[in-house]
C-alpha cells in the first residue's frame, strides 16, 4: 500500500467517525426533545386524570396555576385536589424516575455490565427489610420520637446504606472485581430479603401496608415528601453528570483509565456511594420500584453509544417520562382501585427489554 493510499484510508476513517458522532448528537437531540415533550404531556394527564375522577386538561392546568398563585391557601375543591394530591405525586414520580435511571447508568458503567440495575448492591433489600420492620412490627427509631411521617423513609435509607456498606466490604475483601460486586450484592440482598420475610411472617394487621410498600406506590406522597424526593434526586443526578468524562475513561477499562491519570479505586468507591444514596432516596418514600434503572440507561447506551455526556441527560429525561406514564397506568387501569407502580414498570419494561435484546443485542458492544 502506497503512502497516498494510507492517507486516503485514514481520512476516510476520520470522516466515518465524524459522521457517526454527528448521527449520535442528532439522535441525542431527538431523544431529549421527545422525552421532554412526552414528560410534559404525561404531567398534564397526571394532574387531570386519576381514580378520583377526570378533570379536563385546560381546567386542570388553570386550577394548578391558580392554586400555586394562592400558595396552597383558600383553594376551591378542584384546586385543592390537584394541588394536594395529584401534583405532588407527579413531581415525586419525576424525581424517582430520573434518580433510578441515573443510578442504573452509574452502576452499569462502574461494574461494566449492561444488565446491572440500582438494586444489584442489595440496596433495595436492605431498605425493604428495615422499612417492613417499621411497618409490620411498629418498630420506632429513637432519634425521631413520634414523628411517623419520616419513620419509614429514614428506616429505608438506613437499611439501604447498611446493605450497601456490607456489599462493599464483601466485594472489596474478595478483590473488588466487577463480578465480585455483583456476587456480593446478591448475597447481601438475599440475607436481607430472608430477614424481611421473617418480619412479614410476624406481622399481623399491617401486612397489607408492608406488601404495598414492597411493590412501590406514590399514593401517600405529600408536598413535603415530593420535595424531599425531587430536589435531592435531581440534584444528585445533575451532579453525577459532572463526572461524565471520568465515566467514559472508566468504561475503557480500569488499567487504561489508570494510565490516563484516573484514580480508579477512589472514583469507583465514591460513585458507588453516590449511586447507592441516590437509590436509597428514591425508594425511601415510595417503596421499591424495579426495572427503571435497568431498561432506561441500557436503551440510552444502545442508542447513543458509550459517551456518558449523552447517556446521563437522556436517562434523566426518559426515566422521568417512563415513571410518569407508569404512575398514570397504575392509577387508571382498574379505577377506582390503584395498582402498585412497581408492577407496572415491570410489565412495561420486560417486553421492551426483550425486544431490544433480540433486535440489537448482537450489535451492542457495551
Amino acid at each position: 500500500m502506497t503512502d497516498s493510499d494510507k492517507v486516503k484510508n485514514a481520512l476516510q476513517k476520520d470522516d466515518a467517525e465524524e459522521s457517526e458522532i454527528r448521527i449520535k448528537k442528532k439522535r441525542f437531540i431527538l431523544i431529549i426533545s421527545f422525552g421532554i415533550l412526552m414528560s410534559v404531556f404525561a404531567l398534564l394527564i397526571s394532574i387531570s386524570i386519576s381514580s378520583g375522577g377526570i378533570i379536563p386538561i385546560d381546567k386542570a392546568v388553570s386550577s394548578m396555576f391558580s392554586a400555586i398563585r394562592k400558595g396552597g391557601e383558600n383553594l376551591n375543591p378542584e384546586e385543592l385536589y390537584i394541588y394536594r394530591a395529584r401534583l405532588p405525586r407527579a413531581l415525586a414520580a419525576i424525581g424517582v424516575g430520573a434518580g433510578l435511571s441515573v443510578a442504573g447508568c452509574m452502576y452499569q458503567a462502574l461494574i461494566r455490565n449492561p444488565l446491572v440495575d440500582p438494586y444489584i448492591t442489595g440496596v433495595s433489600s436492605g431498605a425493604g427489610c428495615l422499612a417492613v420492620s417499621v411497618i409490620a412490627l411498629g418498630t420506632t427509631l429513637p432519634f425521631l420520637g413520634n414523628n411517623e411521617l419520616y419513620m419509614i423513609p429514614v428506616a429505608a435509607i438506613i437499611g439501604g446504606l447498611l446493605a450497601f456498606a456490607l456489599t462493599m466490604t464483601v466485594a472489596e475483601g474478595a478483590g473488588g472485581t466487577p463480578t465480585n460486586y455483583i456476587l456480593a450484592g446478591v448475597i447481601v440482598g438475599f440475607a436481607f430479603s430472608s430477614v424481611q420475610t421473617i418480619f412479614l411472617s410476624l406481622a399481623k394487621d399491617n401486612i397489607s401496608n408492608a406488601m404495598w410498600w414492597m411493590f412501590g406506590s406514590f399514593a401517600n406522597i405529600t408536598w413535603e415528601n415530593a420535595l424531599l424526593v425531587l430536589v435531592p434526586t435531581l440534584g444528585i443526578s445533575l451532579m453525577a453528570m459532572l463526572w461524565a468524562r471520568e465515566f467514559n475513561l472508566f468504561s475503557l477499562g480500569e488499567e487504561q483509565a489508570k494510565q490516563l491519570g484516573l484514580n480508579t479505586k477512589r472514583f469507583k468507591r465514591l460513585m458507588m456511594i453516590i449511586a447507592s444514596v441516590l437509590t436509597a432516596l428514591c425508594v425511601a418514600f415510595c417503596g421499591v420500584i424495579g426495572f427503571v434503572g435497568l431498561i432506561i440507561p441500557h436503551a440510552c447506551r444502545m442508542a447513543l453509544g458509550s459517551d456518558h455526556r449523552l447517556i446521563m441527560p437522556a436517562s434523566i429525561v426518559l426515566g422521568a417520562m417512563l415513571m410518569l406514564f407508569s404512575d398514570i397506568i397504575a392509577r387508571t387501569a382498574l379505577m377506582p382501585m390503584e395498582l402498585p407502580v412497581g408492577a407496572i414498570t415491570a410489565i412495561i419494561g420486560t417486553p421492551i427489554f426483550a425486544y431490544m435484546l433480540m433486535s440489537r443485542g448482537r450489535s451492542y458492544k457495551g
